[in-house]
């Protein structure tokens, strides 16, 4: 009997254990309002600013002349701003940020090198070509051997088109193969409104994008391969004995720590800038897509950044790889188990409401009850095993002045 009862107790254990980090916030809400936002307690991590100006004066965003536009925090995700940010679009050459990714994601894999040679076909000649006519170039010749160094740099600093089908027969063997690549690239990032026809951006029917998946391409850039990103910080190039300046003019605006992304224009498009900065630890993404002037794309960019380093911070209140908490562990070597996250939980918050954070976690049984009696764990236990995440927190009156603003999965670590 005793045994059936033990079995019994470490069978429940197992199929009961959800666990949540919460992040809360203290607000003025009045309790009804409260639960009513309780009642989603996972809000996704690209929930908007409003949703934590509760008692911070923040104006609102500045006005912007473009047809679409969206300012993102790099490392949260979150949404600071946005207008118009799913609005199908002519990216023009913005559609080069994904040809710099595919390149980039194919020297990580160790297919070739920047020292490597590149001899250019005839395709990516102007001369005979009237789609070039009148549009960005390296003036690249059939038969010329080209380091992969430049080529690249030709197409993020100078936005070469020409360049462009260089590096594309180089990669993928033609255009069509190497557009290909950028779409299934295009899918694996869950991108929900792009899609790409050329390797360049010039004009061409069924090619589109939006400011939020520019926003999110620049974001992949930053984070999946950092050196190719790199470069576009570089002021200038020369190439064949012309020096090239990067048509990104905020990189010489000395207010801001700007360190790319990418310009883009065609008469269709109107003028794009997608654009990211930091300030200390934070980093911001802003995308602005038809906008008005060559000179207005950077000013209605500079207003974006500067308005979100003003008002926001991001901050890392609960880092990967540290306890967070630890819990009673039964039927192992060890009596506690250690809990944490696989990765870093980064939050985009008003300036100065740190100090209103408060990071917890709570455990749910089928069988919780308002006094939320804790679930054990139960050994085995190994290392990094994830604990379910919770579907429906359990909130009692204990927290009707705090606002869930951000959840994350728990694992067990063991040391």
């Amino acid at each position: 009997m005793l045994a059936r009862r033990a079995f019994a107790i470490v069978r429940h254990f197992f199929n009961s254990i959800t666990d949540a980090v919460v992040l809360t916030m203290k607000t003025s809400f009045t309790a009804r309002l409260l639960i009513t936002a309780l009642s989603v307690a996972a809000l996704s991590s690209a929930a908007r600013a409003d949703d934590l100006n509760i008692k911070t004066m923040i104006p609102g965003a500045p006005q912007i002349d473009a047809e679409s536009w969206i300012l993102i925090d790099y490392n949260s995700g979150k949404v600071l701003a946005e207008n118009n940010a799913d609005s199908r679009r002519d990216p023009a050459s913005l559609t080069k940020m994904m040809t710099s990714y595919v390149i980039g994601q194919a020297m990580k894999a160790g297919k070739f090198k920047e020292s490597d040679l590149v001899t250019v076909g005839n395709d990516a000649w102007a001369t005979g070509n009237p789609v070039f006519k009148g549009s960005s170039l390296m003036f690249l010749k059939p038969g010329m051997q080209v380091p992969v160094s430049q080529l690249i740099r030709g197409i993020n600093l100078q936005s070469g088109n020409d360049a462009c089908v260089a590096m594309a027969d180089y990669v993928a063997g033609s255009q069509d193969a190497f557009v290909s690549l950028m779409n299934n690239y295009v899918n694996a990032l869950g991108l929900k409104n792009t899609h790409f026809q050329t390797v360049h951006g010039l004009d061409a029917d069924g090619q589109y994008s939006s400011a939020r998946d520019m926003a999110l391409i620049g974001q992949a850039l930053i984070r999946d391969v950092p050196n190719e990103y790199s470069i576009y910080r570089e002021k200038e190039f020369t190439f064949n004995g012309i020096r090239q300046l990067n048509r990104n003019g905020l990189l010489w605006d000395n207010s801001l720590n700007v360190d790319g992304i990418k310009t883009g224009h065609t008469d269709k498009a109107g003028y794009n800038l997608v654009a990211s900065a930091t300030e200390g630890q934070m980093r911001l993404i802003s995308a602005v897509m038809g906008g008005r002037t060559f000179k207005g794309r950077e000013s209605e960019s500079k207003k974006l950044l500067t308005w979100g380093f003003r008002f926001f911070e991001t901050v890392n209140p609960i880092k990967a790889g540290k306890e967070f908490a630890s819990e009673p562990a039964w039927f192992g070597d060890s009596d506690r188990a250690s809990l944490g996250v696989d990765k870093d939980v980064y939050l985009t918050i008003p300036r100065g409401r740190m100090k209103d954070l408060k990071a917890s976690y709570v455990l749910n049984t089928l069988s919780c009850t308002p006094r939320c009696r804790k679930t054990r764990l139960s050994a085995p236990l190994t290392s990094s095993w994830m604990v379910k995440p919770s579907t429906s927190v359990r909130w009692w009156s204990c927290r009707k002045f705090r606002k869930v603003i951000s959840s994350a999965k728990l694992l067990i670590t063991l040391n």
